[in-house]
């Protein structure tokens, strides 16, 4: 899975005009846009398999004077929940366009990342559906936009997920309530690392093909967690065991690309 967090303090990627927060070595935990810089956040109208997804990336990042390097943010769609050696294979591959990028060279990955597995219409290979970049902004706002990336209730960098799993194979309330008290106090985790809280956020989604409404009135609406509202997408988290995942961010411009 990588190594365990080493810090909860943002590093900067000045090749991308942004900070993050460390993770594992297939995504960090969250990015926040350097002063001066906005994050835009594009998204395929269906989920398009990466091979044709990375000449999207670099021809829009072209087209606005940006290196590959601005890339900050990925979305993907996966047929299914991968076994643990799947997971590693399927990153370790995902991994050699980044470095090709040169996103890698610091040593660390600074691209932040979801990956989930629609429940209906999955895709038939793992795809892209959304991305974000950043790009100069005289007039940005003082709240700088940020992503946070993807988490499931299992703490990252141990040996496997399976033993960090929090409540596994237990899907009753009590244990989805479980769950997501773990995945809800790691997204406030890394909100704060970039600086951010709930109310900042344009945008919150929960991924789980379980039901969710005990705890949307329960661990989420105590805590306001839904900024400015809350999607609930019928997805299950990437590994198999993981049966809860939240991602958030604020990102002030938003565009829709055709996949066709």
């Amino acid at each position: 899975m990588g190594t365990d967090l080493a810090s909860e303090e943002t590093v900067r990627f000045a090749a991308g005009n942004y900070r993050y927060l460390p993770g594992v070595f297939q995504y960090s935990a969250g990015v926040v846009a350097e002063p001066g810089h906005r994050i835009v956040r594009a998204r395929f109208d269906r989920p398009v398999p990466l091979a044709e997804a990375y000449p999207v990336v670099e021809f829009l990042l072209a087209g606005n004077d940006r290196p590959p390097t601005a890339l900050c943010a990925c979305e993907l769609r996966s047929p299914a929940p991968f076994t643990e050696a799947g997971f590693r294979a399927f990153n370790e591959a995902y991994a050699l366009q980044l470095d090709a990028w040169g996103l890698l060279a610091t040593g660390a990955n600074p691209v932040a990342r979801s990956n989930v597995c629609p429940a209906v219409d999955p895709p038939a290979v793992p795809s892209m559906h959304a991305f974000c970049f950043t790009v100069p902004e005289a007039a940005a706002e003082a709240r700088a936009d940020f992503v946070v990336a993807g988490s499931g209730e299992a703490a990252e960098g141990k040996a496997s997920y399976e033993e960090a799993i929090v409540a596994l194979g237990d899907v009753s309330p009590d244990g989805m309530a479980a769950k997501a008290a773990f995945v809800l106090g790691e997204m406030e985790r890394r909100l704060a690392g970039l600086g951010a809280a709930w109310a900042d956020c344009s945008a919150v989604q929960l991924y789980t093909v379980h039901d969710a409404y005990p705890v949307l009135a329960g661990e989420i609406a105590a805590r306001r967690a839904w900024g400015d509202g809350l999607a609930w997408h019928w997805c299950r988290p990437p590994v198999e065991g993981i049966e809860f995942e939240m991602d958030c961010r604020r990102v002030g411009s938003e565009v829709l690309l055709s996949g066709s």
